[in-house]
């Protein structure tokens, strides 16, 4: 499974792009854009983890992710994140 995550602090000021790769209900890695890097959470995403790192043009894409992916869709995002009661 696969999980993408946008944390919104002072608007689109400070943004945190944050992506869950999970197996069996287990977060196995993640991408943290505050890194910059995949974090192997368990001996399983070790492996991945290194992969992906390995390749500039994914660590590119997924670094570029706090702009093209959360700033973009922070006007379409916004209701569910802020007008909550």
């Amino acid at each position: 499974m696969f999980e993408a995550e946008c944390q919104y602090l002072n608007g689109t000021e400070r943004v945190r792009y944050v992506e869950r790769h999970i197996h069996n209900r287990e977060q196995y890695e993640h991408f943290d854009s505050d890194v910059g890097l995949y974090v192997a959470d368990t001996a399983l995403g070790e492996f991945q983890a290194q992969y992906y790192n390995s390749q500039p043009d994914v660590l590119e894409d997924e670094r570029a992710s706090v702009d093209t992916f959360c700033r973009h869709n922070y006007r379409v995002f916004t209701p569910f994140v802020t007008e909550r009661k």
